[in-house]
């Protein structure tokens, strides 16, 4: 997890570029502005162990996302109608977050602090894990907000583990509405069953896979199983609904994760097929797929599927570290369960390598000039739909140094395009090109008026990198033990974006040849890439030729 993090974190792309203006055979271009001004984000500069507000202050702070498409929260399985005072509805997430990240109208308090919450100008800013852990627990009059559901189910886990959370609402539950008791008032059993049930029902649609744990199922079913016991047959069936589509959410999970293994244990590098098979009767990718556009759909819907699996609690956990009010040190390390966040980092990276293999690998060179047009022309149609992640992994391909080094190959290609890519994806101003890009199609995802324009796939390392400056450059907790709430609105508010985005079903038509083709095609090492490189264009220095002896003598056994 480390190694991975600290590739994450040192992404960075050479400086090209004009202005893009591309036309789609998928859809129409996202409209885009170039520039050069430089953006003021809460990523350009950082204090290590400050609260947000402090942040503010000194960085003049400003969010990078100033506006947010709506979460798409799974609509209440309870069918009995419960009024608005009892269960109070509340709007999807753009129009929750103003541009600070948090609701102004969330909270009325007139006073600066409640029961060990602490608000300004009706904000809540901070409070005790056991104050924030009672305002998520529904009573009779009362419903959380399903921001602040969201908010603190995502957040809380970098304080405890969601099983111990799960207990904790599991016994104010029985406690407080007294559950336990038999002959309890069954009016008030009536008013806060459906409530404690669509609390439970958010949390196992929006965070599923904390109830992979066995703990945490146990508690589920021992609150499940009261509230059905009840004479209330609709809570029965409701009970009976949310287990059922939980069930299928994590059978779904096994079976996806048995498809990456299955992938990653039949895997194999190029050069040791090219050793085995000749190479004149190998297939490239251009005779599976001329079309590049077929080609960016594809890899679509490849980008997509994997985005989908990704828990939102799994950026929290990809940069949790130890809370220092917690003194239980065993049990740490369990919470980083971030597996499909990395396998689709591994993902980019093995689209990367497959863009360099494949333009390593013909002996002639006006065959790798053709395929590097062709992955420019899958670059720019990645683009268009808006598929940032794919865009970047083959502009970084085709960046690698075993590929940059062909210059004769380079000297028979129209780089025009190319140059434009790069531009837009350029690094400098906190990759402003791209965010400049971002926001034009997440603008255009929610006025469209097709699926395919829909697509929002975000250069994923850049997101993550995002989210580890805020997690880092704002304490977790105040300097009075207080939790840093105000930090938790702005990370949900970042996490909450990508859920809207990853929810989006792919419009374009499957190819299982092509898909298979791009999942399990052996592709080159970084040092097998480098004696392909060497063998199509020869070395141009000493440093080179002795790598190209070393590379011949290890790879192929020659000398």
């Amino acid at each position: 997890m480390a190694k991975f993090l600290a590739e994450l974190l040192g992404c960075t792309l050479p400086n090209k570029g004009a202005s893009p203006m591309f036309e789609s055979k998928s859809h129409s271009r996202v409209g885009l502005k170039s520039s050069t001004k430089q953006k003021t984000t809460i990523f350009s500069t950082l204090a290590s162990d400050k609260s947000l507000s402090d942040c503010k202050k000194e960085q003049q702070w400003k969010p990078v996302y100033s506006s947010l498409a709506p979460v798409c929260f799974a609509s209440p399985l309870i069918e009995k109608p419960v009024s608005k005072e009892s269960m109070p509805q509340t709007p999807p997430f753009s129009a929750m977050f103003d541009s600070s990240g948090y609701n102004r109208n969330l909270y009325q308090s007139a006073e600066d602090s409640c029961g060990g919450l602490y608000y300004h100008d009706n904000n809540l800013l901070s409070g005790s894990l056991e104050a924030l852990i009672q305002h998520l627990v529904p009573n009779v009059d009362y419903y959380p907000d399903r921001t602040y559901i969201f908010t603190f189910l995502l957040s809380s886990r970098l304080f405890m583990h969601p099983y111990e959370l799960m207990a904790k609402v599991c016994h104010l539950c029985v406690e407080h509405q007294r559950l336990s008791e038999p002959d309890g008032d069954k009016n008030q059993m009536r008013k806060i069953a459906p409530k404690i049930l669509q609390l439970l029902t958010e949390w196992t649609e929006t965070f599923p896979y904390d109830f992979r744990d066995e703990r945490m199922m146990r508690n589920l079913k021992d609150l499940a199983h009261r509230i059905a016991s009840g004479e209330e047959q609709t809570y029965r069936k409701n009970v009976q609904q949310m287990m059922q589509c939980l069930i299928r959410k994590l059978a779904a999970l096994s079976q996806y994760e048995e498809v990456l293994a299955k992938i990653s244990s039949t895997s194999t590098d190029r050069l040791t097929v090219l050793k085995t098979k000749p190479q004149s009767i190998q297939r490239d990718i251009i005779t599976v797929c001329s079309d590049p556009y077929t080609l960016a759909q594809q890899l679509t819907h490849i980008e997509l599927e994997r985005l989908n699996y990704i828990g939102p609690e799994e950026f929290v956990q990809a940069f949790v570290q130890k809370d220092p009010l917690d003194n239980d040190k065993s049990c740490y390390s369990d919470r980083k369960k971030t597996r499909n966040l990395e396998a689709y980092v591994e993902w980019f990276n093995r689209l990367s390598y497959l863009v360099a293999t494949e333009i390593c690998m013909p002996v002639k060179k006006k065959h790798r000039a053709r395929m590097i047009e062709y992955f420019i022309d899958v670059a720019r149609e990645c683009f268009n739909i808006g598929n940032f992640n794919s865009l970047m992994a083959i502009i970084s391909g085709m960046n690698m140094s075993p590929v940059s080094r062909l210059k004769k190959t380079w000297a028979k290609v129209k780089t025009a395009k190319f140059d434009i890519l790069e531009h837009q994806m350029d690094p400098s101003s906190n990759f402003y090109n791209y965010r400049t890009a971002l926001r034009g199609a997440a603008q255009r995802s929610l006025t469209a008026h097709s699926s395919r324009e829909k697509i929002v796939i975000p250069f994923f390392s850049l997101l993550i990198k995002d989210i580890y400056f805020l997690n880092e450059g704002c304490a977790n907790r105040l300097p009075n033990g207080h939790v840093n709430f105000e930090k938790f609105w702005e990370l949900a508010k970042q996490v909450s974006e990508f859920m809207t985005w990853k929810q989006v079903e792919c419009p374009f038509e499957r190819d299982r040849k092509i898909l298979q083709y791009l999942l399990t095609v052996p592709v080159f090492s970084e040092d097998a890439l480098y004696l392909a490189s060497y063998e199509s264009e020869g070395p141009e220095n000493h440093i080179e030729k002795d790598r190209w002896k070393s590379l011949r003598s290890s790879l192929l056994g020659r000398v």
